[in-house]
């Protein structure tokens, strides 16, 4: 059956992470608590997919980690005649610099943390936010797929991919182009395998996170679930002790 060769396959996934990434994710978790504890602030960036939101306001979560999102809006219609003109020879670094006033008009901080995430890590605008926060002198993390990464070339000018662009690389397991199931009559697989990559590894991060500030004397944040009874009322003292300690 299909679901039981996509259950191996994410186990696969699962025995990958476990036998080849703690190590990544202690570093990474290491870095997370060192600057929490000198007063950073810790931020997730989209992920592609939804990914992102389940590290976001979760129950059983840290409330330390905050959303980071941007975007700039553009109205300048052309006719489509006019469509397929060359891009202006400093459009790309124009489109560098949206991303870097991005990262430094907002309460981002030199010594915070960036998490960022790509499967194929080839994507411009990941590699740009990356890029653009260490210029900054922010930590970024990256979630990507080394197996499919060395697969591909960068679209970003610079060439580099995301796994170029980081101070902690954590490598979800995702085989080359994402899916991880053989189906009969197909020559390529089926069903990706990146989610569960990135969520249990970020878990994994978590997780290890939450020992480090411990070891630390720092107690973080938790959240329960508000359907749970009295849930409602930990949640708001959490949110409240959060915004008072910033973890």
């Amino acid at each position: 059956m299909l679901a039981n060769d996509y259950l191996n396959a994410v186990r696969q996934t699962l025995d990958f992470l476990e036998s080849t990434q703690v190590p990544a994710v202690e570093k990474a978790a290491t870095l997370i608590a060192d600057a929490v504890a000198a007063g950073g602030a810790v931020f997730c960036s989209d992920m592609g997919h939804g990914m992102s939101g389940d590290f976001l306001n979760r129950a059983g979560g840290l409330a330390l980690v905050q959303h980071f999102t941007y975007g700039f809006s553009l109205t300048d219609p052309v006719p489509e005649c006019k469509r397929q003109r060359a891009p202006a020879k400093d459009a790309l670094e124009r489109e560098a610099e949206s991303v870097r006033l991005a990262v430094r008009g907002g309460n981002l901080r030199p010594g915070d943390v960036m998490l960022v995430g790509s499967v194929s890590g080839r994507n411009r605008g990941p590699v740009a936010l990356a890029l653009a926060c260490r210029e900054f002198g922010v930590k970024v993390i990256v979630f990507t797929a080394m197996v499919y990464t060395k697969e591909v070339t960068s679209y970003h000018p610079s060439g580099k991919k995301l796994c170029d662009c980081a101070d902690v690389v954590i490598d979800i397991g995702a085989p080359y182009g994402d899916a991880g199931v053989a189906v009969p009559g197909l020559d390529f697989k089926l069903f990706p395998m990146s989610g569960v990559g990135t969520l249990v590894s970020g878990w994994m991060l978590w997780s290890t996170l939450v020992e480090k500030l411990r070891a630390k004397g720092l107690e973080p944040t938790v959240f329960m679930s508000v359907n749970r009874e009295g849930g409602k009322e930990f949640y708001d003292q959490a949110v409240k002790r959060y915004q008072e300690k910033g973890y």
